[in-house]
């Protein structure tokens, strides 16, 4: 079943890519499977409901973000632009200074209330300080220049329609609704971010959302047109060039797909030559990367890159051409460039497969560099440098030989053994008993790892833990006949020791208060709930050598012996 979270993580990819109706679909699951109403969620879909100037279900999921969550800065900002897109400038303004009062650095509350101002003076006057603005000389040149009104000023209709606003700024309220166009021109203008809206955050400033802007509607605005003249519009604004080169780049995406790799770079090609897009080189890259021309693509995306920055494309676009760079160092097999330009492209913008890509790219690399740096008789001789060390009591120079040890031979449990007793010297207890763990791991039957674990358990009084480890140890000397040999009798020493110390006094604990924690032993409590124990108790209380016959059973020694340790059978 799909998360909250996942939903909406979905839902942000949707709001980035513009699809409003989808992230509102997604953030309204989020919402559903939510175990606790989420303010953010709320938040993030009332930007989407303003994105589609649809304002009023904006406000409700703002108020609702706000009733949840009274002291989120945020929350009032997405009433304040819902406001804003319902002309309502007074309740807007309140809504930013609320903002505001929770956190006085709010920047978007303080873009929100500049634009607030902006908007009543231009609806006050249009022509107020415009005039100022469309006299600069160099004014069609600027746009020509602004990626924002670049392809816009291409259009020599909407350039004249500039030029009369420079002769008669007061016209801008007749013309400003009739084309489009003209709106973002006069934005860019005016220094209007349209894609921000009042106030909006940028993708840095927050993890919700962007918001879209409002558009103030004149009394007089002509009514919505239809579809087919919102169609015939848009076609308007993109140059003939551009229409070519897309039908041009359609054909090329129908051969990459039929796997017809040079005839789709000759389609993209001639997309290129025909209008200057780097959506264009990408796709010849791509088709390049599948030709397996590795290097021409790496060319191809690298020209991408220089064009795209000189013509200020998306940072997204940008992206794409440093991650198909790396692709073809993958399979040039040259890990190191690969990884350099995946952390280019995720510079430009993070995406999940593009990350995927750079971790396993690490991965690899560090994998070769680990199996380029083994040497079983390298490690042989770091073994004899650290006993030496050791010897001598140089604890920090044999844990330093143990390691290269370990380094050159990692499959050899002797390495991590060596090293978990030199870091016991150095009272680093929790790392010596996890290379006792890593040597177990490589060989199971190795009773010296499972003896320097317990040591170390027992050093920070882990007695239970040390007694479990023994067990173990005991279990496998069992298993391969070596009951009577000298590790066999440490292991017993040490798990008398251990039981020992688990069910001594502590410091300035009387006999009662011992006796007390003791009884409160979960293992104790298991034992004497036994109602096996229990019968042979009651035997042993009539008949002690009932209980030395008893003993002879392995389990039943083992919890005697606990018993015993811990005081609550006496032997005199």
């Amino acid at each position: 079943m799909t998360t909250a979270d996942e939903f909406k993580a979905q839902g942000n990819n949707a709001f980035r890519a513009q699809d409003f109706e989808k992230a509102i679909d997604l953030f309204s699951k989020a919402i559903d499977v939510s175990e606790k109403p989420n303010h953010v969620l709320y938040s993030n879909r009332s930007a989407c409901y303003t994105s589609l100037h649809k304002y009023d279900n904006a406000l409700k999921d703002a108020q609702k973000c706000v009733e949840i969550n009274p002291t989120w800065a945020k929350g009032y900002n997405r009433i304040a632009a819902a406001y804003y897109g319902e002309g309502r400038f007074d309740e807007a303004q309140k809504q930013y200074q609320k903002a505001l009062e929770i956190d006085p650095s709010n920047k978007m509350a303080k873009t929100g209330i500049e634009d607030i101002s902006k908007a009543k003076s231009a609806s006050a006057n249009p022509g107020i300080g415009l005039g100022q603005m469309f006299s600069d000389p160099h004014l069609i040149e600027k746009l020509k220049a602004n990626p924002k009104t670049a392809e816009y000023m291409k259009d020599p209709i909407l350039v004249e329609k500039v030029q009369k606003l420079q002769k008669d700024p007061s016209s801008v309220s007749k013309d400003l609704f009739s084309d489009p166009r003209l709106m973002s021109v006069v934005a860019v203008i005016l220094g209007i971010d349209l894609k921000a809206g009042p106030g909006g955050p940028s993708a840095a400033q927050t993890s919700a959302p962007a918001q879209s802007t409002f558009k103030e509607t004149p009394k007089d605005e002509k009514p919505e047109p239809k579809k087919e003249e919102k169609e015939q519009e848009k076609s308007s604004d993109v140059p003939p060039e551009k229409e070519q080169a897309d039908k041009l780049k359609k054909e090329g995406n129908d051969l990459y797909k039929a796997h017809k790799f040079d005839e789709a770079i000759g389609k993209y090609n001639q997309a290129w030559e025909t209008y200057k897009d780097v959506t264009y080189l990408n796709n010849r890259a791509a088709a390049e990367f599948e030709n397996e021309d590795y290097d021409t693509a790496i060319k191809t995306c690298t020209e991408a890159v220089e064009e795209g920055r000189a013509a200020h494309t998306d940072y997204k676009i940008i992206a794409k051409s440093f991650a198909r760079v790396g692709n073809c160092y993958v399979k040039k097999d040259d890990l190191p460039k690969a990884i350099e330009f995946y952390e280019k492209s995720l510079t430009e913008h993070r995406t999940a497969s593009t990350l995927t890509k750079l971790r396993n790219a690490q991965r690899t690399l560090k994998k070769r560099k680990t199996e380029a740096y083994m040497d079983k008789d390298k490690a042989e001789e770091a073994r004899v440098k650290g006993n030496a060390e050791f010897k001598k009591g140089d604890w920090p120079a044999a844990v330093k030989e143990y390691t290269e040890m370990i380094k050159r031979d990692p499959s050899d449990p002797r390495g991590y053994s060596n090293r978990a007793a030199a870091l016991s010297k150095l009272m680093s207890f929790p790392d010596a008993i996890q290379d006792c763990e890593d040597a177990i791991q490589r060989r199971p039957d190795f009773i010296r790892a499972y003896i320097r674990k317990a040591n170390a358990e027992m050093a920070m009084k882990k007695y239970k833990d040390a007694d479990d480890t023994l067990e173990k140890a005991k279990e496998i000397m069992k298993k391969n006949n070596e009951l009577n040999s000298p590790q066999m009798n440490e292991i017993y020493q040490l798990s008398q020791k251990a039981l020992t110390q688990r069910f001594a006094p502590m410091d300035g604990e009387t006999y009662e208060e011992t006796m007390k924690r003791v009884q409160k032993d979960p293992e104790v409590i298991e034992i004497m709930s036994d109602p096996v124990m229990q019968t042979i108790l009651q035997q042993a209380q009539s008949n002690p050598a009932a209980l030395q016959e008893h003993m002879k059973n392995p389990e039943v020694y083992r919890k005697i012996t606990i018993l015993m340790a811990a005081g609550i059978i006496r032997t005199r």
